[in-house]
């Protein structure tokens, strides 16, 4: 199975056009597509769950390109490795992405940093939960920020907005054995 049925397959939201081009462009390999493909579609859900008071074309260009370093070090398509991060940024820039949606690709692994915003922690959150992983301090980092960021909307505490939020993720969760079929079926060369 190639690139282009991995961004045309059924059954997920399909990429923003900017980030469907460049990966096409950069020939980016299928499982690759097909992993950008699936985080793109838990954050089109954690954004329509956040709503309006977020950066939604953001999260989801960001979602759809977090790993796109991963073209130059293919190795870190199937195993360990943080060196697509800065090479995913810099990819970005140089092909005219601007700062503010290349950033993504360099912190959608150090959610845990101080600087990071909102919209890092939301695609760095859909990074995780795709494959049903659960990382406590990033989702108790994103329940607090969703605190101020919804006026209390979802709840009268911030603890309300914890158990909201974990609802939604088990939600999401559920269908991590669907997405990691999707991702194993495409080669990770080619």
């Amino acid at each position: 199975m190639n690139l282009r049925h991995a961004l045309d397959a059924p059954g997920f939201a399909p990429l923003p056009p900017r980030a469907r081009t460049l990966l096409e462009t950069l020939a980016a390999p299928p499982r690759l597509g097909a992993h950008l493909r699936v985080v793109h579609d838990v954050a089109v859900a954690l954004t329509g769950w956040v709503g309006p008071r977020v950066d939604v074309p953001a999260v989801l260009f960001g979602a759809a390109t977090h790993d796109i370093g991963k073209i130059l070090h293919p190795a870190e398509l199937s195993g360990p490795g943080s060196a697509h991060e800065p090479a995913g940024y810099s990819l970005l820039l140089s092909h005219g992405v601007e700062e503010s949606l290349a950033r993504f690709a360099r912190t959608h692994g150090s959610w845990d940093a101080p600087d990071v915003t909102f919209e890092d922690l939301l695609v760095s959150l859909a990074d995780k939960v795709w494959k049903g992983k659960r990382v406590p301090e990033l989702e108790q980092r994103v329940a607090e920020r969703l605190g101020g960021a919804l006026d209390g909307s979802l709840g009268g505490s911030p603890w309300e907005t914890f158990l909201a939020l974990d609802d939604e993720l088990e939600r999401i969760a559920s269908g991590a054995d669907a997405r990691l079929d999707f991702q194993a079926a495409y080669p990770t060369s080619g």
